[in-house]
């Protein structure tokens, strides 16, 4: 089932994620780079929104697999990573620290 981004107009107490970073480094440059709506847009077809299990972001799920193949690595240690490295979890999306995996490895084979 396709879900809606959250949209938080509050990111955090003083400060979001970006916020925290530095606008120099290239997963920064890149996050912002990318025109993620294409994405979204050709992925959503593939999706129900009233049938099965709620999936996850389709941008989080495209940019694990953009970080795996950029830093080649395997999808164990991508996902143990992801909840180690604010800068993948800028490019992924995520507008706070998230210390939790953001799926299970076998997730990504099926989303491939």
């Amino acid at each position: 089932m396709l879900i809606t981004p959250k949209y938080t107009p509050q990111l955090g107490l003083f400060h979001s994620l970006g916020d925290q970073l530095d606008e120099k480094h290239p997963l920064y440059l890149l996050a912002n780079t990318i025109n993620w709506s294409v994405f979204e847009d050709a992925f959503k077809k593939h999706y129900s929104e009233k049938m099965g299990k709620p999936a996850k972001p389709i941008r989080l799920m495209v940019s694990l697999l953009i970080l795996k193949y950029v830093r080649n690595i395997s999808d164990e240690n991508l996902v143990e990573q992801w909840s180690e490295n604010i800068y993948f979890q800028y490019f992924s999306g995520e507008q706070n620290f998230c210390a939790d995996i953001p799926c299970v490895p076998t997730e990504l084979v099926a989303f491939r």
